[in-house]
C-alpha cells in the first residue's frame, strides 16, 4: 500500500483563518483566542492531555483518536516548531511541548536555519532545509511504510498542496469568523479539482471536512 501524507485534525475557522501574523511566545497560534478553534477536540475523552475522567464521545473523538493511526513521521513548519525567526540566538528552544513531545514519531522540521538533530523521549526533531518533494522523501523513508502526517502550519500545509504532494485532509471547521491572518483557503471548493469532499457536521458545532484525492 502506498504511504499517504496526511492532513489531520487542522483547525480553522468559519472564514478559513487557522492562525494570526504576529506569533510570539504569549500567543503561539497568533491569536488571541485561538482555544476557540481546537476546544472540540480538548472536550473529547481521547484528548491526549486531559486530567479529569470523562469527556465526549462520538464523532469528535474518533477524530482525536485517530490522529496517531498509522503515522510513522510528522513534517512541520518552523512556525510550528516555536516563535523564533531568522537565525537560531541559541538552541536552547526545543518545542512548545516540553520533554514528552506527543509525535512519537520522527518530526521534520522545514527551516532555511537548519540546527543539528535532538531527541526528546520517543520523538526526534530533524530541521531540513529542501523543498517538499525532497522533505516528504526523507519523512516516507523514516516512517518504514507507515504514512507522514502533515502537521501545519498554513504556510507549509499551502506549499505542500501548491505541489500537488498531500492525500487526503481532515479540516475542522469551528462557528467562528475571525476576520483576518493566515487563511487555508477562502473557500473549502478551492479544492474540487483535484479532492473529493465530505462535510460532516458534529453535534459540537465544528463541521469536519474530508478530502482524499480523485
Amino acid at each position: 500500500m502506498d504511504q499517504l501524507l496526511r492532513v489531520m485534525n487542522f483547525n480553522v475557522s468559519s472564514d478559513g483563518v487557522a492562525a494570526g501574523e504576529h506569533q510570539s511566545f504569549e500567543r503561539p497560534f497568533g491569536l488571541d483566542h485561538a482555544e476557540r478553534l481546537f476546544s472540540w477536540a480538548g472536550a473529547t475523552a481521547s484528548w491526549p492531555n486531559r486530567t479529569d475522567p470523562g469527556g465526549s464521545r462520538g464523532l469528535d473523538d474518533y477524530f482525536t483518536r485517530d490522529f496517531a493511526r498509522n503515522i510513522g513521521a510528522e513534517i512541520m513548519g518552523r512556525n510550528k516548531f516555536g516563535p523564533q525567526r531568522g537565525p537560531w540566538q541559541d538552541h536552547e528552544w526545543r518545542g512548545w511541548w516540553g520533554e514528552e513531545p506527543p509525535f512519537r514519531t520522527p518530526v521534520f522540521v522545514m527551516t532555511h536555519h537548519t540546527r543539528p538533530s535532538f531527541t526528546l523521549s520517543d520523538t526526534t526533531f530533524h530541521f531540513v532545509d529542501d523543498e517538499p518533494t525532497a522533505v516528504l522523501e526523507r519523512a516516507r523513508e523514516a516512517a518504514q511504510g507507515r504514512d507522514v502526517r502533515l502537521g501545519g502550519g498554513v504556510t507549509t500545509i499551502r506549499a505542500f498542496l501548491d505541489a500537488d504532494l498531500v492525500d487526503t485532509l481532515h479540516v475542522a471547521v469551528s462557528p467562528v469568523k475571525l476576520g483576518s491572518g493566515l487563511r487555508l483557503w477562502e473557500s473549502p471548493e478551492e479544492l474540487l479539482d483535484r479532492f473529493h469532499l465530505e462535510v460532516v457536521p458534529s453535534p459540537s458545532g465544528v463541521t469536519h471536512h474530508l478530502f482524499w484525492r480523485r
